[in-house]
């Protein structure tokens, strides 16, 4: 979908489909939706005065002008209750006009910034949230992929706003939104490809074309190189693996030592099928989603380096399959990460930790202000929080903490904090090692983030994504399969560093 920006009025427009909107008890429009209800001499007041039409959240209509306006049809979709507006409604009200207009067979679209004008948000955010939510909407992995998809696809979107003075920044807010969702749409084709095809080269494949477009450095290191850096958690996760582990490391800014230094970690665990203790059958080809972390991460990588944002950002991924075969770690043996820490194996699909803790090792080396990692970590997260509904969060640091829910709150891609007590360590406790690598079945998700607390000595916080990295179905601009959760939030984060 192209994206345009142009001064004029929304009548004036001679697309086959223009887009406004009505707010929840409104007799009469005012704005741009106003101009058009002029135009088609009250037709949009009428409908409101017969109830046709009431303005509540979701709600979509569609008028015919029949010559009275240049395009062929106008659609007016509902804004609700103006007391409770905001960004996320943008979002929410461009994703439901686009799936009408889609519906439709349009081609060529013509909006007007929702909550630009009357709703008085800055209409900088109105325009990237407006197009955050068409374009998210709008993605279509068959297509992206070269295979066939819908046939019903938007060419061109058009954003138009009558104030000339407002125009630069529409523009401006068009521009982040088109990167950000260039993030999240990586993210979301690599998670929904199949593990064959995603696999850890695949992942540092990726990686590599990021760094050449965004001029950043990066590591591709092998077992050889994980094991010069005794990564001993890391590797015995790899043991059973037929495809060839890597950990990634990206630099953004890599020669700027006086920016604050971010580093982001991603659990990259492109297939788990559990290893020795193998998983249930059913279900396990979603299994190939639990490398979303790492994904999440090369997404805002992406975005970060065509920001260029004033800051240090690297981005760690340890990616391998974890797979059982006669190499594989087994429950009940000791593994060393590359910290001294000694852990006992009580059960080989808790991986995720084993893996991320030689990554938040590997992050102390870069200094950082703050280090946040993500990972489709335990089950245990999405029965205490939900499937869809927000990411557990754990952090060592009351500000991380703030800044994070706080940007969760920005982008809908929420983050809950919950308590990283000392008390979970007991669960952890091992009789032959530092620790073990699960507590068991209660306070799953508790002890798997007190564990990895044992990796770090700096400002950190855990996001445990396993509730949110898969949707069973669309909801909204979040389409079925891969959600790209996390990108958002984090470069949200980064630009109000």
């Amino acid at each position: 979908m192209k994206i345009e920006v142009r001064q004029g009025s929304i009548v004036e427009e001679a697309a086959d489909t223009l887009i406004v909107n009505l707010f929840e008890e409104v007799s009469k429009p005012g704005g741009g939706t106003g101009v058009v209800d002029s135009a088609l001499d009250g037709a949009v007041s009428e409908m409101i005065a017969l109830g046709d039409l009431t303005g509540k959240s979701g709600e979509v209509s569609v008028i015919y002008p029949r010559g009275k306006l240049p395009a062929k049809r106008v659609i007016i979709v509902g804004l609700g209750d103006a007391s409770d507006f905001g960004i996320e409604e943008v979002r929410q009200a461009s994703s439901t006009a686009i799936k009408r207009a889609r519906e439709l067979n349009a081609k060529e679209i013509t909006t007007i910034v929702h909550g630009g004008g009357i709703g008085a948000l800055p209409i900088r955010s109105a325009a990237q949230a407006l197009v955050e939510g068409s374009l998210l909407t709008s993605y279509n992995y068959l297509k992206r992929m070269g295979n066939h998809g819908r046939s019903d696809d938007i060419a061109s979107l058009t954003l138009v706003e009558i104030d000339a003075h407002k125009i630069e920044d529409i523009k401006h807010g068009v521009k982040i939104a088109e990167v950000l969702v260039g993030g999240v749409f990586l993210t979301r084709d690599l998670v929904n490809l199949p593990p064959n095809v995603a696999t850890p080269t695949k992942m540092a494949d990726a990686a590599s074309e990021i760094a050449d477009l965004d001029n950043m450095n990066v590591l591709i290191g092998d077992r050889e190189w994980a094991s010069d850096y005794k990564m001993g958690a890391f590797l015995a996760v790899a043991l059973g693996a037929g495809e060839p582990p890597k950990f990634i490391v990206l630099e953004h800014n890599s020669e700027r030592h006086d920016l604050p230094v971010i580093v982001l970690v991603g659990k990259g665990i492109t297939f788990d099928s559990g290893g020795i203790s193998l998983k249930p059958g059913e279900k396990m080809g979603e299994m190939k989603s639990d490398m979303a972390g790492a994904a999440v991460v090369l997404g805002v990588m992406k975005v970060v380096g065509e920001l260029g944002l004033p800051l240090r950002v690297i981005g760690i991924t340890p990616c391998t399959e974890n797979m059982p075969d006669a190499n594989a770690y087994r429950p009940a043996d000791v593994i060393t990460a590359s910290n001294g820490k000694t852990i006992e194996i009580v059960n080989t699909d808790a991986e995720g930790r084993m893996i991320l803790s030689d990554a938040l090792v590997y992050a102390d080396r870069y200094q950082p202000d703050a280090v946040i990692d993500l990972a489709t970590l335990t089950g245990a997260c999405v029965i205490a929080l939900g499937k869809g509904i927000s990411a557990g969060l754990f952090s060592n640091d009351e500000t991380l903490q703030e800044r994070l829910v706080k940007s969760g709150n920005i982008t809908k891609e929420r983050v809950w904090p919950l308590p990283l007590w000392d008390d979970y360590k007991k669960a952890i406790k091992s009789d032959v090692a530092d620790i073990k690598n699960t507590g068991g079945r209660y306070g799953g998700v508790g002890t798997s983030a007190i564990f990895l607390k044992e990796f770090t000595n700096y400002p950190w916080a855990h996001i445990d994504i396993a509730g949110m990295a898969l949707a069973d179905k669309e909801k909204g601009y979040v389409t079925k399969g891969a959600t790209g959760y996390g990108v958002r939030l984090l470069v949200d984060l980064l630009q109000n560093w």
